[in-house]
This record gives C-alpha cells, structure tokens and sequence, in this order.
C-alpha cells in the first residue's frame, strides 16, 4: 500500500537519536487532519521535541513542523526532553491543542499544551499539571454543540510518584488556563496509566485507563464537566502475552466514540490463546462507560495462527454510530510471535468493520518487515510506539505509524506515516469475510449497548 511520509527528524543534539520520530496520535475535524509525535527519541526517556503534521483537505497534502517553547532544542524551551503528545480540536473556541509532558534537566516533568488557530503555527506551552511525577498525558474536548458542556477540554495522566494515581483537569476558555487538578479519591483502585478521555455528546466524559498493575482495563467518568469523577469501575481483566524480543509494549488502551456515544476500547490480550501463546487484539464496548460488554476478539487471524498483535489504535468514523458504525484499526505485528531480537520481523497492519464490530474485513499488510534493530533504544525496550492512531476524513480511515528502515552507521532512518489517499472502509466490504470463513466469530452476539506502576514517558 503506497504510504505517506509526514516529517523528518532534522535535530542533531547529542543526547537524542536520530534520525527517529515516534508515537503518533491523531484527530480530524471536518477535512482537516492533526498529527503528533515525539522527534529524536532520548533513551532515557522523552525527545528532542513534539513534531506536527496537518492536512487541510482530507489526507490528499500535508505540511509539517514542530512545536515551539517545549526543549531547548527548539524555539527557546528550557527542558532537556518533551513527550507523550497527545492532539484535539475545540471547536467551541475554533482552537487545536497539543499536550505534552515536558521533562526538565532535573527529571521533574509536567503536562503541558500548545495551541493553535490554524494546527500550522502552534504558540509556547501553557502549563497544566501540578501534581508531583506525571505521567502518559491525554488531551479531548466536548464538540457536540448541544452538550451543556460545550467547550469543556479535559487532561488526563497518572502520577507515578503517587501509585499511579490518576488526575484530571479542565479548561473552559480553549486551553488557555486550567482548573486544578481532581483525582477520583485517594484509594488506590483509583490509580490507572494511559487513560484516553473521551465525551459524548450528552457531556459525560469516559476514561478507559489501564490498571496500574497492568492486570484490567477500567474506566472513570464525570457528569459534571469535569466537577467530580467517578472512582473506576472495571472494563475486564487484562492477559498479556510478553512481546518477544524486548520491543516495549503494554497492554495500555485503544478508545474512540461513534456518533451516538457508544464507547469502544480495544487492547492486546491472549486470553483467546491456547497457554496465552500470543496476543490478539480485543474489544469491549459501553453506552454509558459503567456497563460494558465482555471482550470479543477481533478475528484478524485464526487463533490457531502464530501471529503476535499490540500496540492498536482505533479510528471511528464520526459520521456513524452503533450496528453501522465504521471502526478502522491500525497495528503492530509479528507473523511469528517466537522470535528473538534478532529474527523477530515486525509489520504494520490495518483492519475494518463496518458493523461496530460485529464483522470484520481481512487484514491489510501497510508497511515491514522491520528489525528491531533498526528501532531505538530506551530503558524499557527497542521503542517504536506505545500507542499509534487512526482518524477518520471524508469517509476514509488514516492510521498513522511509525515505520522504520535499515540503519546508516549510527543514523537510524525511522519516521511517521500515514497511507496515502486513505482507506476505503466501505470499498473493502467486498474483502470481507463471510460466516462460513470466521464459524466462531459469525457465532458472537452483537454488543449491546446498556445503559505497579512505572514511567513510560
């Protein structure tokens, strides 16, 4: 599939390695497109800065920079590292926004955001959080014009030097200043890593969030724009097959909305496998985020197989909803899940549905094999995502990814990607597979919708 390259790493300070661009999120409003990412990836933690790339008319060109103030390797920051960006538009300010954890020479770290009115010229950051260690930030905002909370934008991280307890704050005036930070109470079934806020258009907010132990996924919410917050409830026990070859992964969440609200969230489990041999990726789904319904494994190969699935990002078309909802998927793959740091291949993929999820196209190859050597290092792993995105525009899915190529001496040669034009969901319907192919999963019922923890920066 022919792919988009969105921006080079051109920094050359020392303390990065270059040339490396990683984990990517993404949104779309309208035909415009917003990505984010780190730029030159720091082993100990962080990069040189947070890069961006916009489109304008639905993924057809793209422009590209990166954001001023957060480093002192560009437009006169004063930290030694930025990371985990995260991007949003609020429409009820006509303002896009950029969080970020900048980390000081020290190791102090804090959740901030850029802004900007057009995604291409962004000002410095605006501090967010005030809590002691944060970290895995995420950025959302209430774009439903009839919600009572309209223009409400939410923060979200865990704060590591607190048992991963998790803080949220709010701004009412387009990121321009944020309300102290509420956190659901002091119990640790509080805690909780890589939650994703996300708002329905009746104003609840819903966070799906790993377990700090990594041992279930949960979810909190607010009814209130942001006044109080739920204590978490649980979404399901998580069963995580251990990535081969020392990549850095976890089973942190996956999480979008369709039009009518419904909450999915997907994430790497191996309960469906004989000895928990690999992981699929699987999916669980809530009307309200306090009931939600059993995992269901998306049948991207056959359990039997000896394909490795994680690191997913999940798109929803805004335009639909519920049995006609349109879910794209991007994800990281190994075809072989026994392999070692030498011989492990790994794959970029991307599946469909055009049923919120009842069905599923057959998978699409998008870019590897890859080496792990050619990835960088950090002090959890050869590193080319935690998390990765897919956006929906004019109808049509982009994921974007991170994809990298053989080493030139020490020069890596690693940036993000998106697929060019898009992906046609509805024109794959012919691709896919029919209840005679996937006996199990045409059995599954229908979703239905009823009303120790450690930095990963």
């Amino acid at each position: 599939m022919p792919l988009v390259k969105l921006s080079t790493d051109t920094f050359t300070n020392s303390t990065s390695q270059h040339a490396t661009e990683v984990e990517p999120d993404s949104f779309a409003f309208g035909s415009t497109l917003v990505v984010a990412f780190q730029v030159g990836r720091i082993s100990s933690g962080g990069a040189s800065d947070i890069g961006f790339a916009i489109s304008t008319n639905a993924g057809a060109t793209w422009k590209n920079g990166f954001l001023p103030g957060l480093t002192t390797f560009q437009g006169g920051g004063a930290n030694s590292a930025v990371s985990d960006a995260s991007v949003i538009y609020d429409a009820a300010h006509a303002v896009w926004i950029i969080s970020s954890l900048t980390i000081g020479s020290s190791g102090a770290a804090q959740v901030v955001v850029n802004t900007s009115p057009d995604g291409m010229n962004w000002g410095n950051p605006i501090a967010v959080s005030q809590s002691p260690d944060p970290d895995k930030d995420w950025i959302t905002c209430d774009n439903t014009i009839t919600s009572p909370f309209y223009g409400h934008c939410y923060v979200e991280w865990d704060d590591v030097a607190q048992g991963g307890l998790v803080w949220m704050s709010t701004s009412t005036d387009g990121g321009q200043t944020w309300a102290p930070a509420l956190n659901p109470g002091s119990s640790a079934n509080a805690g909780g890593i890589g939650g994703i806020p996300l708002v329905q258009p009746n104003g609840t907010v819903v966070v799906p969030m790993l377990e700090p132990f990594g041992s279930a996924i949960e979810a909190l919410t607010s009814s209130d724009g942001g006044a109080s917050w739920s204590l978490p409830v649980q979404v399901a026990l998580v069963s995580d097959h251990l990535v081969a070859g020392g990549l850095r992964s976890d089973a942190l969440p996956s999480a979008a909305l369709d039009a009518a609200g419904n909450t999915y969230v997907v994430w790497q489990d191996c309960r469906f496998r004989t000895g928990c041999a690999s992981n699929d990726l699987v999916m669980s789904a809530s009307a309200d985020g306090v009931a939600w319904t059993a995992p269901s494994r998306i049948p991207i190969d056959a359990t039997t197989s000896t394909v490795d699935h994680f690191i997913p990002g999940l798109g929803i078309d805004p335009a639909t909803s519920g049995a006609t909802a349109h879910l794209g998927l991007t994800y990281y793959y190994y075809p072989q899940t026994n392999c070692s740091a030498a011989t492990c291949a790994l794959y970029v993929g991307f599946i469909s549905s055009l049923d919120g999820g009842i069905t599923w196209s057959a998978e699409t190859p998008i870019a590897g094999p890859m080496s792990l050597s050619w990835l960088p290092s950090t002090f959890s792993g050869q590193m080319v995502a935690d998390y990765v995105a897919t956006s929906f525009a004019g109808g049509k899915a982009y994921g974007v990814f991170a994809v990298a190529k053989a080493k030139s001496g020490a020069t890596f040669d690693e940036a993000i990607y998106t697929t060019k034009a898009g992906f046609d969901v509805v024109a794959a319907q012919g691709r896919y597979r029919s209840a005679a192919e996937r006996p199990v999963e045409a059995a599954r019922p229908r979703p239905s919708f009823s009303t120790a923890v450690s930095k990963i920066r």
